[in-house]
């Protein structure tokens, strides 16, 4: 079954690279549509919420919303207490010196806005017990782990302003925190934040990766970038009950 997973998130990957602008909806239709065929439990829905990013620029408050973040979300679960979990979300990461408490960064008075988008997969993994055979209204805090896929504005800062140079990308971890319920038989609401550790310390451009730019660098260049998403849930189940008794 691991096998199969980690083959639906290589197509999944693969196919979400090049048609991220004009196919999500029917990527999650077709991997739910496999999973129906297979015979298990699925879930497929949306998030939204909002995000804020820790960096080099802007406040560095941990958990401080400033613009929107939506996607789409699907789980294959296999277990009472896990799920393998695929998911596609968009949001602008955006920060202002002004709002920062530092005084060195209000005076600099730096601001930038990046586009990002990022798919994540990885393991979901329930404290209680979170049954879809029964049609109780049963609730679980979760955690959630894998490997993000981000995708996000190449900025560098030049002539009082932030400038656009195409598109980078890079991969983040995330550390997720939710908490999940039945709202009936076929509704699963959730409320979650969740932490990203990038692997890149240019999603404010504050460190621009071209040679050419070095001198363009600021801020801490041994620390890489943060940013958080937190935000709701609603998943819709279907497919058939397999048997939970054998994992």
């Amino acid at each position: 079954m691991f096998k199969i997973f980690i083959k639906k998130v290589i197509s999944f990957f693969i196919f979400a690279r090049y048609f991220v602008n004009m196919r999500l909806i029917l990527l999650f239709v077709f991997i739910g549509t496999i999973n129906v065929m297979q015979a298990q439990i699925n879930e497929i829905g949306f998030f939204v919420g909002g995000s804020n990013i820790m960096s080099d620029v802007g406040d560095d408050t941990y958990l401080n919303p400033n613009n929107l973040t939506y996607g789409l979300i699907y789980k294959w679960n296999r277990s009472k207490r896990h799920s393998w979990r695929a998911s596609l979300k968009r949001s602008i990461l955006e920060a202002d010196d002004k709002q920062s408490a530092v005084t060195g960064r209000n005076q600099r008075n730096f601001r930038f806005e990046n586009t990002i988008t990022e798919f994540s997969a990885g393991l979901e993994f329930n404290f209680f017990e979170f049954d879809l055979h029964e049609f109780e209204y049963n609730t679980t805090p979760y955690i959630f782990t894998g490997i993000n896929y981000v995708s996000y504005d190449n900025i560098y800062y030049k002539n009082s302003g932030f400038i656009k140079d195409g598109t980078a990308s890079s991969f983040s971890i995330p550390m997720v925190l939710g908490i999940k319920s039945r709202l009936t038989q076929k509704l699963v609401i959730g409320g979650e934040i969740g932490a990203r550790y990038s692997l890149t310390d240019n999603l404010d451009g504050s460190n621009p990766p071209s040679d050419g730019l070095t001198n363009l660098r600021f801020g801490n260049l041994n620390s890489n970038d943060w940013y958080m998403f937190m935000g709701i849930t609603l998943t819709y189940t279907f497919g058939q009950n397999p048997c939970f008794c054998a994992f």
